[in-house]
């Protein structure tokens, strides 16, 4: 399965950047498949490790602020491996075909 989710420090200081960053640190950390991009990072793998790295995530920021928005996505597709990369790649590939 694949989550993507963007977490969000809030009533804390202006600069969110350091707080992100550190959740960012615990997606990388946890050994799966993710992508960060400007609006979410995506995660890959089975419901209870994604969602645990979603909980430590929220969790690291909730130490260090005093409100936490989290928004999630998920594509759930039992027996599906690396869509992560596999879903841009058909994208990719039906855009030089033309």
């Amino acid at each position: 399965m694949l989550i993507a989710f963007s977490i969000t420090p809030l009533g804390g200081d202006d600069s969110v950047g350091d707080l992100v960053a550190e959740a960012v640190r615990v997606v990388r950390a946890s050994g799966l498949p993710n992508r960060t991009d400007a609006m979410f990072t995506t995660i890959e793998g089975e419901w209870d490790e994604v969602m645990a790295v979603v909980k430590r995530a929220v969790d690291v920021v909730a130490a260090q602020a005093p409100r936490v928005s989290v928004v999630l996505k998920a594509d759930v597709r039992p027996g599906v491996t690396d869509a992560l990369t596999g879903k841009i790649a058909r994208i990719e590939a039906r855009l030089v075909e033309g």
